[in-house]
């Protein structure tokens, strides 16, 4: 599969991801924008509003309609964080014009509604309309809210923002429930002026459509995008490790404890990196799953993330309140291990495949394409699953050893119950 991306206009460029196997085709449109404290609650916002209704289609059941005669096209509004940066927009999905009865297209007209939702949404007195913001406002306070539900997801998240106070990288994509009870109407409309105005526009497209055909449609679906003063994709800065180690300690009403613990990486060797994170905890032959969990039943589960943007390896664990120092003593040891190059073959051999499996199994999925190009677009990374997997290829033990024994102790969260406080 030959990948390429072409600029369409200033700031606004296509990936093109041709792809004959899928019986759909997917077409996507992406804002990115620097995340913050200040403006991430009204960018994750935005997207919800926009795709409630445009001038032609000025609401959800007007706009069904026109879907359900597109063959049940799909257009969903999405709100990632990649790197530092926001990602806010629309994925499209529906039926590829090669299975299209009648020889059909649905990439133009499908190209058009995805250019209306974003370029000519319905509006009120010159701005968004009221009942809409105000729905999908309380809709936003209520997904904020509940993130605490899944504690896990909660402590992880909660590990990043101790971890990186002060940093972009610590801001939620969705913001803090504050920031988004305090969005106000006038300043979401200015926001999405100045968003459509001066944000880079990432377009993916996948499916069997010749890439002039698709440049084409998009050109026209595209041509009132205001375009000035365009702002270039914000790099990612490396967390600079702490002279102490961080400890938070939070209690909730929970009956399982949450041990998390944020890793600085002082090594730029990614696919090093990437390696031993999948050694330590990264996999289900991990030494976190293997040790921690399986042999010594510390841990109900154990697990890593390498932040390769951000320089960090963070750990998720859930254990018993009592286990707290038996775990946390045993998550260093088997890291220790790892940096001490006392390894087998059959981890490093495990570790290899498990990473170009992953990569491999990109090309089965159209969604797992467009989040992998728009994570290298938003983060200004050119490499492709197939020249990642050439870089884990080359990977040699001495490396991996060297990689992680720059990987130091930085945050530790623990998420205690109420009573195991007192």
């Amino acid at each position: 599969m030959e990948v390429t991306r072409t600029k369409l206009a200033d700031g606004v460029y296509l990936t093109f991801l041709p792809a004959r196997k899928f019986k759909t085709s997917l077409l996507s449109a992406q804002f990115i924008t620097p995340i913050g404290a200040d403006t991430a609650s009204a960018y994750a916002l935005l997207p919800a509003v926009l795709r409630r209704g445009t001038v032609s289609c000025p609401d959800m059941g007007a706009l069904s309609t026109r879907l359900d005669r597109l063959y049940g096209a799909r257009i969903d509004y999405t709100v990632r964080k990649r790197g530092e940066n926001q990602c806010v927009g629309f994925v499209a999905s529906f039926i590829d014009d090669s299975f299209v009865p009648g020889g059909e297209k649905l990439l133009e007209p499908v190209a058009s509604l995805l250019g209306e939702l974003i370029c000519d949404p319905v509006t009120e007195r010159g701005r968004f309309v009221p009942a809409y913001f105000d729905s999908e406002k309380t809709n936003l306070v209520d997904a904020i809210r509940s993130l605490i539900n899944d504690k896990r997801d909660y402590a992880d998240s909660r590990l990043l923002q101790e971890m990186c106070a002060g940093e972009p990288y610590g801001v939620s994509r969705l913001g803090d429930e504050d920031s988004a009870r305090r969005v106000q109407l006038r300043r979401l409309y200015a926001l999405y002026g100045q968003l459509i105005a001066t944000a880079q526009l990432e377009l993916f497209y996948s499916g069997s459509a010749p890439r002039e055909r698709v440049e084409q449609a998009l050109r026209a679906a595209f041509s009132t995008l205001p375009r000035e003063n365009v702002q270039e994709v914000r790099a990612t800065e490396k967390h600079t490790a702490r002279a102490e180690v961080r400890r938070v300690e939070e209690a909730l009403d929970v009956t399982q404890g949450k041990l998390g613990m944020g890793f600085s990486c002082g090594s730029d060797d990614i696919a090093a990196l990437l390696m031993g994170n999948t050694i330590f905890g990264g996999s289900s032959n991990s030494r976190l799953f293997l040790n921690v969990r399986e042999k010594l039943s510390l841990c109900y589960y154990a697990s890593s993330v390498y932040h390769r943007l951000k320089g960090l390896i963070t750990v998720s664990s859930g254990i018993e309140f009592q286990n707290f120092q038996r775990a946390y003593d045993e998550i260093l040891a088997q890291l220790g291990e790892i940096q001490a190059g006392r390894l087998e073959d059959w981890e490093l051999d495990g570790a290899r495949s498990t990473l170009l499996t992953a990569y491999a199994a990109m090309g089965d999925s159209q969604g797992k394409l467009e989040n992998f190009y728009l994570g290298q677009a938003a983060t200004g990374q050119s490499e492709t699953p197939e020249e990642l997997a050439q870089l884990v290829r080359a990977v040699t033990p001495q490396r991996i050893f060297a990689a992680m024994e720059t990987v130091s102790l930085d945050t530790v969260y623990f998420l205690r119950g109420k009573e195991a406080a007192e």
